[in-house]
């Protein structure tokens, strides 16, 4: 199957809300080796001016994999996952991740370009929280590039 062209300019909605927990932050600092007391310890994250814990700076990677799940999932993107290869990931932050926060991301696939037998697809996702009244802050855009390999590659 080959990837569809049609998708570049395609956009996916926010899908579901992931909420924000210490005890998550906590886990992704461990595991990527991120030491800063205020990724672990309320009151250093408050020494900060941060209202809970902050998350490193890449884990806004976890919503934005949500994000991506949709377009890969989409039958008529012709993408199969099994050949694909991560080529980049970019963010910008708005604004940190705090302990609370509730996020969305709606997906943008902002160019497909085929090479050889294959496609790049480059993705944008715009991250969100929101708040009362249905209120949504720009926290973080995440670019991606991934490359789906076509057949023989």
């Amino acid at each position: 199957m080959t990837i569809n062209p049609d998708l570049q300019g395609r956009s996916y909605p926010a899908a579901e809300v992931y909420d924000v927990g210490r005890e998550k932050i906590r886990e992704f600092a461990r595991a990527v080796k991120a030491s800063h007391p205020a990724h672990f310890d309320v009151d250093a994250a408050r020494d900060l001016g941060h209202s809970d814990l902050v998350a490193p700076p890449t884990f806004a990677i976890i919503i934005a994999q949500r994000a991506d799940a949709q377009l890969i999932e989409d039958p008529e993107a012709g993408i199969d996952f099994s050949r694909v290869v991560h080529a980049d990931q970019r963010f910008t932050h708005h604004r940190p991740i705090i302990a609370g926060d509730r996020l969305v991301a709606e997906l943008h696939v902002d160019g497909v370009r085929a090479m050889g037998g294959g496609a790049m697809v480059t993705t944008r996702s715009e991250i969100f929280a929101l708040g009362s009244g249905g209120s949504r802050e720009p926290v973080t855009t995440t670019t991606s590039s991934i490359l789906v390999r076509g057949e023989g590659q």
